[in-house]
């Protein structure tokens, strides 16, 4: 939350407010007196009235015309108005020299005058200041920064400005003083207080008192170029400052000499009162007041030039600065207004003002800027307010009877309502019935008309009565107010803090002219409070209480005083305060005293009652100054009837109070009298030729007051019984239902509400509280206390509570029957605090005893001081008890135990065991925190220390008493540290060579061991140059994510997966390991644990054995089972292919190991063309040269490790060399066979695409050839190294097949594949055109041939036909016939497809799709709107053939 600045202003608290309901709200007497208890105490509250009490407004709005008063904010501020009251002395001071005063900028504000000379008169001059340096302590008090030389600016100003007025008024003989220097500075700005009451005066026609002091001054100022001449009005506007300059003159402050004159005749016209010559004629000056005269040269120091402006001599100057200033009133405006054109007026101004709606500016800001302005003499903003308008002549704004507005039926309620304004005054409850005048404002209601910023000053009501304030409408009214407690702090702080107001007008509060921000008064400690009264909300003043306020904008409110019967009392006091203050008097307080005990018989008993004691003061009062009259000699009396005269005919002259019972009068002064208190006053004649005029007789006062004891009789008697009962003596207190009986009979006798049965009500009350209090705790019960938070809690009494609790029911005026058994147990708590006092003093207690008086101190059920420490003690006997407990458990007492045993011991009230016990858990502390972190940096250090230290340290760590976690590591590491030697010794023996996992296990342990192990760095080297040769190996033999391991590519494969067709993508290839079956992993699993526990590789072997024959029969069946989908009568074969599991589609490859076919985009293609090709599944392994296996294998035999992985690959190699000798024996009889350079005629392992779409290979091996040429080419491939043979023997295998389909096969045998004849019609076709390639050229480029025309439909429909008619060529059948060359213009025709508009597309990438409908047409794809995609899913119908066969395609 952001803070306030320091002069912000800060909103005081707010005042109650009360919503009654429609009960209380009947009798407005009875609630008032119901909330006066606690409204009183903030002098102000509010009144919300029910939802539905809503008055007509009864004013005529056309007719009402009233002339409002004329408000300048900055002059109603007490603290501004003096300073501008100063502002004006100066300014009339420099007038008077023909100066005009200019106020300089500091610091970029108007530099404050008046405090300025304030400060230095406080701080002993203009002289001391000086000579002491304390200018810059003043600039700091003025509210500036030190340190910018601020004082010097200050001593400056002082000097030029107000200087000469300080020794003007300390008695010096200043005659003129100008300000030195240019009088057109810069920096300073002319004081405006001539233009704005020039203006003011202009404007209203009325002159005002600064307005005639400053016309000449105004008429001498000349305004900015830039600035109009005439003078602005400034009512309904903001007015800033007007700068000003004098006329250019230079003038020097002048003193007259004191040099004596010398007496001689003089004959001259004009003499120098100084030197009495009247020569030099041309240097003589002339006093514009008295026409003296002196010469500039007499003067000290002398004048250089006669002045040009007006010039006074300092006697003149004298007479005219010692004038009083007339006293602060407001002015009237000009003309008048109705109501309408006053809410014009104001709206257009707050609006202006603010510059924006009137029902959009926050009351805050309003707020805040109201006390802004009051506080600043720069801004100048007037208003006007129509206050104290007689409803008598204009018309109130409640409903009366036959009034101008005539009222609905729904409405005659409103007539009498008590909370109507005209009824209130004048009901029976009020005093003011028995004023026989109608007394504006008091007993007729007043009218105010407000505008924003229109203000009522601090005062309180005539005759401190009561007063009610009804908002009808408009916008919200500020009020603010102090307790009538407060009123004479209230008055003695503006006193203080404007001291020159109150010198000249001692009633300056009772003017309502004068203001003073509530954050000041605050400060100065008296209360204030605030609210905002809102349209249909009462606001109630009490009693003496000071209120202000000012309005938020344009609104209707309606005012009325009241007086109580609580009044009376203050009625007198005020009366006697008035005579003090020379103050009139509303009325006469004697005469209506008098008027109502005249019909004593018909009042109210509780009012009669209160007149009765009243008028008993006033008959006692008037005893005396009769007595003292007549001691003055005052012999003539005679009876006057003053209530017959005006109020103003019959005031004393000297205080102005309204005589009514007597009065004295000379004969010297006809019509001017005196009261009896100012009888010596009256003249200076003698006292024996005064008269005493009189109202009534003593004696015949005396009856009245007899009637009025007489009406109150029975009350008296009632009042005087409670009296009685309330200042009963202790031994004559009477019991509680003595004082219910009381209030019982006052309500039996209708005796009305006041202070007395207030009081007894609520001695009553708390009577039955205290018995109700005390009842509770005689049962053991809690008492329950309001804290100042105001939340309840819970919370036993302390011992002074209950004594005085005690107290103050021994204080109440009844007794109760509670209070001998809360003596009793006040001494139970007196002897419960002696023997707590005698255990406490023991050195050592029992806890038994301890426990015995806990209990006791329990059953009192009361906050007892001895507690605390009984639990002290009993806390101390209990950490004794836990200490031993802990020692005797080395076990358990940790670290954390021992500090909170200490941190228990510590906060334990001091006692010699305690800091005993707790210096020996201390010392057991330090040394097992001494020991802990040297453990800790043995374990931790780097590097480590040797097994001898730590063992020597943990043999010193096992005699210290404690639970110590790092000594026990240490003492776990020495252990671990001994066995793990133990370990390393044997398996650094020569004849053990170690497994790599227990290798890996031991060094992993020893890693983890923090003791320097001299094994450890062997052991890691030697692991070291394992896991190098592992990487070694993975590196040669595994391919880049690849799923498998080392051992898995190195060892037969497990299990055989079913065919591509089974595997699902790049995800199968990671995971398929997880697919394997059972068995195959638990015979990997068999070789994994043999090769790893044990050196003899035999079980190993004989395990590798079995899987490498199992992985012969797994491949050869899958080899079947895949060349027997290739056949061309193959059904109920599924037709998915690859690891994508889709048909076959374009270029297909075909692995030479599993026979699977795969798309080319799904798996990598070969790389060059050297045979044979493996699928990723097939090819698990890189496939290093043998030389690269056998170098690895040999860097194996180097190592003092047995690996699993070397065991596999010494198989892998020696199978593959077993094999490699087989070829060689099967090779020798044909001459080593063919070399894998040689020329093929074609490539087994390259399929293509025929034109119709479909898979087929340029060669696959279906016909029959020797079974062991094929067994040693599928144990070639399976092998994990690569040898030379396996391509030998592909190769061979190719040509040995191709030789046999060219020379045994022909057309009719049914062996004969279409593949085949796919393969003989490319070649032919290209020999046709006179091209020489390869079958494979020739192949290739029909394929891309294939792919550009699009249209493969036709060549598959042949392709069939060829099939069904085999007496036709296979060429005529595909289409390639001599005729029908494959030429570019063929290529052309298949530019246009038969889509109506044919968008022509070009390039390699032209999809097509067929009809499946009947006309079986090609079309692009991107013609007819589809996707190669949605080709690929759906089946495609032209529109054509789908308007033929009734239906659209979608």
């Amino acid at each position: 939350m952001s803070h306030p600045r320091p002069d912000e202003f800060v909103p005081p608290p707010e005042c109650p407010v009360f919503e009654p309901s429609w009960e209380e709200f009947a009798d407005p007497y009875a609630f008032i007196n119901k909330i006066r208890p606690i409204a009183e105490k903030t002098g102000i509250c509010k009144v919300r009235p029910p939802p539905d009490w809503q008055p007509p407004f009864a004013c005529d709005v056309d007719k009402l015309h009233f002339t409002p008063r004329i408000q300048r904010l900055n002059e109603l501020e007490a603290q501004t108005r003096v300073k501008l009251n100063f502002l004006d002395k100066i300014a009339k001071f420099w007038e008077l020299q023909g100066c005009t005063l200019k106020i300089p900028h500091v610091e970029r504000k108007l530099l404050d005058l008046y405090l300025l000379f304030r400060l230095v008169a406080e701080e002993g001059g203009f002289e001391t200041v000086c000579r002491e340096r304390r200018w810059t302590k003043i600039a700091v008090k003025m509210g500036f920064a030190p340190g910018k030389a601020i004082g010097s600016h200050l001593r400056s100003h002082y000097e030029r400005i107000l200087y000469p007025y300080s020794l003007f008024q300390s008695g010096a003989n200043l005659l003129v003083a100008a300000l030195p220097g240019d009088i057109s500075d810069a920096e300073y700005k002319p004081h405006d207080l001539a233009q704005r009451q020039a203006a003011l005066s202009a404007e209203s026609g009325v002159p005002t008192r600064r307005g005639k002091r400053m016309r000449l001054e105004a008429s001498c100022v000349k305004t900015e170029p830039d600035e109009p001449c005439e003078n602005r009005p400034n009512l309904r506007r903001r007015m800033g400052s007007y700068v000003a300059k004098a006329e250019p003159r230079k003038q020097v402050p002048m003193w007259l000499k004191q040099e004596p004159s010398e007496t001689k005749e003089s004959v001259d016209l004009y003499v120098c009162l100084v030197c009495g010559s009247g020569s030099d004629e041309d240097r003589l000056l002339l006093c514009d007041g008295c026409d003296d005269s002196y010469h500039t040269f007499c003067l000290a120091p002398p004048l250089p030039d006669v002045p040009k402006g007006d010039w006074r001599c300092p006697k003149c100057l004298v007479q005219e600065c010692s004038k009083p200033l007339e006293a602060f009133g407001f002015q009237q405006a000009y003309g008048d207004y109705s109501l309408r054109a006053f809410g014009e007026m104001a709206d257009s101004f707050k609006s202006d003002y603010f510059n924006m709606p009137v029902h959009m500016v926050p009351t805050e800001l309003v707020e805040k800027e109201f006390w802004r302005l009051v506080s600043t003499i720069e801004e100048d903003v007037t208003v006007e307010y129509g206050a104290d308008i007689a409803s008598k002549e204009f018309g109130s704004g409640f409903p009366i009877r036959n009034g101008r507005l005539k009222v609905s039926p729904k409405d005659e309620y409103y007539l009498n309502s008590g909370w109507n304004l005209n009824n209130l005054a004048l009901m029976d409850p009020s005093v003011l019935t028995h004023v026989t005048a109608d007394i504006c404002g008091m007993t007729l209601p007043w009218l105010y008309v407000g505008m924003c910023f229109s203000s009522f000053c601090w005062h309180i009501e005539d005759h401190w009565s009561y007063s009610i304030n009804y908002l009808h409408w408009g916008e919200p009214k500020t009020w603010y107010g102090a307790p009538g407690s407060a009123a004479e702090k209230l008055e003695d702080v503006m006193k203080e803090l404007a001291p020159e107001l109150f010198e000249s007008q001692p009633d300056l509060l009772h003017q309502l002219v004068t203001i003073m921000n509530p954050n000041t008064l605050t400060a100065h400690g008296v209360p204030i409070y605030r609210t905002n009264q809102c349209a249909g909300e009462f606001v109630i003043t009490f009693p003496r209480s000071y209120h202000s306020g000012f309005n938020q904008g344009f609104n209707f409110a309606e005012a009325v005083n009241f007086c109580t019967v609580d009044w009376m009392p203050l009625g007198r006091q005020v009366v006697a305060h008035y005579r003090l203050l020379h103050r009139y008097c509303v009325f006469s307080h004697d005469e209506m005293v008098c008027r109502m005990a005249s019909k004593a018989d018909v009042l109210d008993v509780v009012l009669a009652s209160a007149v009765g004691k009243d008028m008993a003061d006033m008959i006692q009062e008037e005893c005396h100054l009769r007595d003292k009259v007549h001691k003055m000699g005052v012999v003539h009396c005679e009876r006057a009837h003053y209530d017959l005269l005006q109020d103003d005919e019959r005031q004393c002259i000297k205080c102005r109070t309204t005589c009514y019972l007597s009065a004295i009068m000379c004969p010297c002064s006809p019509g001017v009298l005196v009261c009896l208190h100012h009888a010596q006053e009256l003249c200076s004649c003698s006292p024996a030729g005064y008269t005493l005029n009189y109202k009534f007789t003593l004696d015949e006062l005396y009856p009245m007051l007899k009637a009025l004891k007489q009406r109150a009789e029975s009350f008296d008697n009632w009042a005087s019984h409670v009296t009685e009962l309330l200042e009963a003596k202790m031994d004559q207190k009477q019991s509680l239902v003595a004082f219910r009986s009381l209030i019982e009979e006052s309500e039996a006798k209708a005796f009305p509400e006041n202070d007395l049965l207030r009081h007894l009500r609520q001695v009553t009350e708390d009577a039955e509280r205290c018995a109700s209090a005390a009842q509770q705790l005689l049962r053991g019960r809690r008492h329950t206390r309001h804290h100042s938070g105001g939340a309840k809690a819970q919370t036993k009494l302390t011992v002074d509570e209950l004594k005085s609790f005690i107290q103050q029911v021994c204080s109440l005026p009844c007794s109760i029957s509670q209070t001998a058994l809360l003596k009793d147990i006040l001494e139970r708590v007196e002897d419960f605090q002696r023997c707590s006092q005698e255990t406490l003093a023991k050195e050592v207690p029992s806890v038994s005893e301890i426990q015995e008086l806990l209990d006791a101190g329990a059953e009192l059920d009361l906050a007892l001081p001895e507690l605390p420490p009984l639990w002290g003690q009993l806390e101390r006997v209990r950490w004794l008890e836990a200490e031993r407990s802990a020692r005797s458990q080395p076990a358990s007492l940790t670290l954390d135990a021992m500090r909170q045993l200490i941190d228990r011991g510590v906060a334990l009230a001091p006692h010699p065991s305690v800091e005993k016990a707790t210096a020996r858990l201390q010392g057991l502390l330090s040394v097992s925190e001494l020991w802990e972190h040297k453990a800790r940096k043995l374990i931790t250090a780097r590097p480590r220390h040797r097994l001898e230290t730590l063992s020597a340290a943990a043999q010193e760590t096992e005699g210290i008493p404690a639970c110590l976690p790092q000594c026990v590591l240490l003492r776990d590491a020495v252990a671990s540290a001994t066995d793990w030697l133990r370990e390393a010794e044997i398996m650094q023996l020569e004849s053990h060579i170690p497994a790599f996992g227990a290798l890996a296990d031991i060094v992993s342990r020893g890693q983890l061991i923090p003791v320097k192990l001299d094994p450890l760095p062997q052991l890691e080297s030697l692991l070291l140059e394992a896991e190098a040769w592992k990487k070694r190996a993975a590196e040669a033999f595994l391919s880049k994510s690849t799923p498998y391991s080392l051992l898995e590519v190195l060892c037969p494969m497990c299990e055989i997966e079913g065919g591509a067709a089974k595997r699902k993508g790049k995800k199968g290839l990671q995971h398929a390991r997880k697919k394997g079956s059972a068995a195959g992993h638990d015979l990997l699993n068999d070789v994994e644990r043999a090769l790893t526990k044990s050196q003899d590789s035999g079980p190993a072997v004989s395990t590798l054995t079995e899987m490498r024959l199992r992985e012969l029969e797994a491949v050869s069946l899958l080899r079947s089972a895949n060349e027997a989908r290739l056949q061309p009568g193959a059904e109920h074969v599924d037709p998915r292919v690859c690891v994508c599991l889709r048909g076959p589609v374009g270029a297909m490859l075909q692995c030479d190991l599993c026979r699977g076919l795969f798309h080319s985009g799904c798996v990598p293609e070969p790389q060059g063309a050297d045979p044979p090709w493996l699928c990723p599944p097939c090819r698990r392994s890189e496939r290093p040269p043998l030389e690269e296996a056998l170098s690895i294998l040999d860097s194996l035999q180097q190592l003092r490790v047995s690996l699993p992985e070397g065991h596999a690959l010494n198989f892998a190699v020696c199978r593959t060399l077993s094999w490699q000798r087989h070829v060689q024996q099967v090779l020798a009889p044909c001459g080593g066979g063919a070399t894998p350079t040689e020329h093929r005629p074609w490539d087994s392992a390259s399929p293509s695409l025929d034109a119709s779409g479909e898979v087929c290979l340029v060669m696959c091996r279906i016909f029959p050839v020797s079974p062991e040429l094929e067994e040693l080419v599928l144990e070639g491939l399976l092998l994990p190294v690569m040898v030379p043979e396996v391509q030998q023997l592909h190769c061979m295998l190719g040509n040995v097949l191709a030789t046999q389909q060219v020379e045994k096969s022909t057309p009719s045998d049914p062996k004969f594949s279409f593949y085949f004849h796919f393969a003989q019609t490319v070649l032919k076709t290209f020999q046709q055109e006179g091209i020489s390639v390869s079958l494979r050229e020739a192949t290739d480029r029909v394929e891309r041939k294939a792919k550009r025309r699009g249209p493969r439909a036709e060549l598959r429909d042949r392709a069939k036909k060829a099939k069904r008619n085999e007496g036709k060529s296979p060429e005529d059948d595909l289409g390639f016939s001599s005729s029908s060359p494959l030429s570019e213009d063929q290529e052309e025709d298949w530019s246009v497809c038969p889509a109506n508009g044919c968008l022509q597309p070009e390039g390699e990438e032209v999809n097509w799709v067929q009809c499946d409908g009947r006309c079986n047409q090609w079309f692009h794809q991107v013609c007819v709107g589809i996707t190669a995609e949605l080709a690929a899913k759906e089946d495609y119908v032209c529109v054509s053939c789908a308007v033929r066969d009734g239906r659209m395609a979608h």
